[in-house]
């Protein structure tokens, strides 16, 4: 492991070297499955420091409960994650830095705050400036010093505070006002358009060699194309020789001042039937944002009556490019680029010119306040559950 170096405004994130799965061994295996073994999940004492069939089957579920891409395996948003479900509220002093502190005490402390009224933001465990004025707001009312630091003196006058019964806070109170509020056109409308992978990444390969990173580029740039003939002005967060990581896009969309943020990826899979568009928005095991689960929703019936996709819905998940990125966005993928036959029609420009076409009308729909708003309970698809899109984060 080691500890990159995350930029102006960035993020320290703790890296893993190499993606660890089944068979691995050694010292980090050893650290996972304690982790995983604080946090509940069972590992077989016989697999100690051997990644075995337990180990999977508990990343597996940790994935699944985190909203993560399931795949058993344990690569960077993996571990980032595990570490940062370590942490309890009280665990640590909390207070605004650069790097931005990012663990579930953050998140609880988000919570409490947003159950109080006092806006600390989206929920999503990291302590930014928003969050920072929440808790200044917070401790001027209760009569604490306003200095801005989460030690005891604060977390005991929270949970004091913080009422026992569930209820909507401020970050979803601010989401619902928001979807009211959609009045919006495309004139002008800054759309922030990420095309998955790079070449120094390039995802999956299709069997007639297309790879995952210049198909993404296609789509991108036809609906940019698109989009700019209608009046808006779309930007991609990547130049078709770049590979910037999912915080330096997630920070160039937030810094453009992006209003909708729509990121390209194709699905994989083993069998290579498997076929299908999926659309994913943020969400965690108990919250999700109204604003991408409605864009979502828009950019997955366009897909699916439009293009005639089959239909693998929409589901919340916790990626860094959605996370990270303070305006409704989505994660789609339209595509599984291991079928012959969804890989030719990703490359044929005739099928890349009526993707651009309706993702430009579903963009249309839900700036206008017209999207799709259905009552989905989050699942899982079949495939999803195999690891969509296997080389996605």
């Amino acid at each position: 492991m080691r500890w990159p170096d995350a930029g102006r405004g960035g993020v320290v994130r703790i890296v893993m070297m190499q993606t660890l799965s089944r068979g691995a061994r050694g010292e980090a295996v050893r650290d996972i499955q304690a982790r995983l073994a604080a946090l509940g999940y069972p590992i077989d004492p016989l697999e100690h420091g051997e990644f075995g069939s337990s180990t999977e089957r508990s990343v597996r579920e940790f994935q699944q409960r985190r909203r993560l891409m399931v795949d058993g395996k344990v690569g960077d948003d993996t571990w980032n994650e595990l570490v940062e479900a370590g942490y309890s509220l009280g665990d640590r002093v909390l207070y605004l830095r650069y790097p931005f502190y990012r663990g579930d005490d953050v998140r609880s402390l988000q919570a409490g705050l947003n159950l109080l009224g006092f806006d600390a933001g989206r929920e999503d465990g990291i302590l930014g400036e928003r969050t920072e004025r929440a808790v200044l707001d917070f401790q001027r009312n209760v009569g604490l010093p306003p200095d801005g630091i989460v030690g005891t003196t604060t977390v005991d006058a929270l949970r004091r505070l913080r009422p026992v019964a569930p209820g909507p806070g401020r970050a979803d109170v601010r989401e619902g006002e928001a979807l009211r509020r959609l009045s919006a056109t495309l004139e002008g409308a800054r759309v922030a358009i990420d095309p998955g992978h790079g070449p120094g990444d390039t995802g999956d390969v299709g069997p007639a060699g297309t790879l995952e990173a210049e198909a993404t580029f296609w789509l991108a740039i036809a609906l940019a194309g698109e989009l700019r003939a209608r009046g808006a002005a779309p930007f991609l967060l990547r130049a078709a020789i770049a590979n910037p990581s999912p915080a330096e896009r997630a920070r160039s969309a937030n810094d453009a001042g992006a209003e909708i943020l729509i990121a390209i990826h194709l699905n994989a899979h083993d069998d290579p039937a498997a076929e299908g568009a999926s659309t994913f928005y943020y969400g965690r095991e108990d919250w999700f944002s109204q604003t991408g689960h409605r864009l979502a929703e828009a950019i997955q019936q366009a897909l699916t009556d439009r293009l005639g996709l089959k239909d693998l819905r929409t589901h919340p998940k916790s990626l860094p490019i959605l996370r990270e990125t303070q305006m409704p966005a989505v994660h789609m993928e339209p595509c599984f680029i291991t079928n012959a036959r969804e890989e030719a029609r990703i490359r044929d420009p005739a099928f890349q010119r009526e993707f651009a076409r309706a993702m430009a009308d579903a963009v249309e729909r839900f700036l206008a306040g017209n999207a799709p708003d259905e009552d989905q309970s989050p699942s899982e698809s079949e495939y999803e559950r195999g690891g969509p899109d296997r080389a996605t984060g």
